[in-house]
């Protein structure tokens, strides 16, 4: 388990978190607002919402979930209004602690891009595009999106990898000017990835790194906030040709588990359209220089 946790802490910990974070008025109790030391709902009152004993429901809070049924699961889920990316995280806790082996995906560290993705990431010349793996480590990509994120890959560790950019970098908060969003957003999705993975030691590893390097990303860590960050928008400041304001969508691929397809794209006729194909047109120079440097 990421950092040294136990499944069963990481349980206690998810669950507890989102109990302090639904109020009574928002869970719909009459009253429930009275004589409270601390926010959140008490364990009585999640159990009941849940329809399940208050002991029942404090034995899962312990983190045991052994033998606990979807149906269950589900109830929990609802009682604390979870969405879809907190509601598949319980499901991924609890097949964690389950008894008997779990299947693994593919180790993030053995993932390749096919060489045919490889070839459609090249042709893809209007818009960056590329392939991470759940641990955000960039495995693909094509001209446009090395150049959009030249940042990120002017760090000597490869592959190169966004969240370590982004909480070590000194550049980072000029790159990304909503900062503390992305933040979120990374470690929310790194919290679900550690969920449906407790064993990868590579994100073990760079946890721990994060952690114990960056302030921001150990409080991030221990809120056990989880999110699906399929779409939105993504705003950068690129040190060449300055803001952009771009849509980031972002699809699993089901060939390839754990690996997941990424592309920006900019509204037409916009400033950052147009900053877009200068980038393009950088890029382009910039490959052809470098291969001048190689044949010379």
């Amino acid at each position: 388990m990421v950092l040294g946790m136990t499944a069963q802490s990481e349980i206690q910990e998810f669950l507890r978190s989102r109990r302090a974070k639904l109020s009574p008025d928002q869970a719909g109790l009459i009253g429930g607002g009275r004589n409270r030391r601390v926010p959140g709902l008490r364990r009585e009152e999640v159990a009941s919402l849940a329809g399940v004993s208050v002991d029942y429901y404090a034995r899962l809070e312990r983190g045991t979930l052994t033998g606990v049924s979807d149906e269950v699961l589900r109830a929990v889920a609802r009682a604390l209004q979870l969405d879809e990316a907190e509601a598949s995280h319980l499901s991924d806790l609890a097949r964690a602690h389950a008894p008997g082996v779990r299947p693994r995906r593919r180790p993030a560290s053995a993932q390749r891009v096919r060489p045919s993705i490889q070839r459609f990431l090249d042709a893809v010349t209007g818009a960056p595009a590329w392939i991470r793996n759940d641990r955000l480590d960039f495995i693909g990509t094509n001209a446009l999106a090395r150049a959009l994120y030249s940042e990120t890959f002017a760090d000597s560790i490869r592959p190169a990898n966004n969240a370590r950019f982004t909480f070590l970098n000194p550049h980072a908060r000029d790159f990304y000017p909503d900062w503390e969003h992305s933040a979120d957003d990374i470690v929310a999705a790194l919290r679900g990835y550690a969920g449906r993975n407790p064993d990868d030691r590579a994100l073990t590893d760079m946890v721990g790194e994060l952690a114990t390097k960056s302030v921001e990303f150990r409080t991030r860590w221990a809120a056990h906030d989880v999110r699906n960050h399929r779409t939105g928008i993504k705003k950068i400041n690129h040190p060449t040709v300055g803001l952009l304001e771009l849509h980031y969508d972002s699809m699993e691929m089901t060939t390839d588990p754990g690996l997941t397809f990424c592309t920006c794209t900019a509204e037409p006729n916009t400033s950052t359209s147009e900053r877009l194909q200068l980038l393009s047109s950088w890029a382009a120079t910039s490959a052809a220089e470098e291969n001048r440097e190689l044949q010379s």
